[in-house]
């Protein structure tokens, strides 16, 4: 029983670390970020003065992205380059 109750712990311990604690999930986070990041700018490019053929087509999906597109302008304001950030993530 005690070898059952050991083996369990260590299973719920290792699957913890593995969705929580370890830093790959922080990369899979920042990864997902960019690419949302990538996604709203190549669909609203005016809201930085770009113009752009797709905007009237993309104008559909605003009601879809207008809760993430407050937070996502902030992040692309806040970054110096997104050059710099995935160069920080593979540590150049």
């Amino acid at each position: 029983m005690d070898d059952l109750q050991e083996t369990l712990w260590e299973w719920l311990h290792g699957l913890y670390h593995g969705m929580i604690e370890h830093p790959a999930s922080e990369k899979i986070e920042q990864e997902a970020e960019d690419l949302e990041d990538m996604f709203i700018m190549a669909c609203f490019p005016d809201a930085f003065g770009i113009s752009s053929p797709t905007a009237y087509y993309t104008a559909e999906l605003l009601p879809y992205v207008a809760d993430d597109l407050a937070a996502w302008e902030r992040r692309m304001w806040n970054r110096e380059s997104v050059l710099e950030r995935k160069g920080h993530q593979y540590h150049f």
